[in-house]
């Protein structure tokens, strides 16, 4: 009997070892589970914080476009106006050079109307 005894007693030892070192195994696997976890969730706040510095940052594109095609839209109202102050102006250079023309034109009959009207006086002076 203490043989037997001696036998289990050898044996209930192994066996605590056996479950001494499950445990510390377990306590291991425990604490990567958890320092798995801290990292799960350190990665998905990043990837929250991400999420939303791209959702910020896409309506930022969006208010940047919709500035844009406003400007393009206003630019080119402007264009428009611009294009036809250029053809009031141009057609108002034209009537100025014409009125400059004319105003030669009879600026040069008055010199002439003068002349003879000179040389009409002076005949009759003579006369």
């Amino acid at each position: 009997l203490q043989k037997e005894l001696l036998k289990y007693k050898q044996e209930a030892r192994n066996l605590q070892g056996i479950k001494d070192a499950l445990q510390q195994r377990l306590i291991q696997q425990d604490a990567s589970v958890l320092q798995l976890k801290q990292e799960l969730l350190r990665a998905n706040m990043d990837k929250e914080e991400l999420h939303n510095q791209n959702v910020d940052l896409q309506r930022k594109v969006e208010e940047r476009s919709r500035l844009l095609a406003e400007y393009k839209k206003e630019l080119c109202q402007k264009d428009r106006h611009l294009q036809q102050h250029q053809t009031k102006l141009d057609e108002m250079l034209r009537q100025l050079s014409e009125a400059s023309y004319q105003q030669v034109d009879l600026e040069r009959e008055l010199e002439h109307k003068e002349a003879l009207l000179a040389h009409c006086m002076k005949r009759e002076a003579e006369e």
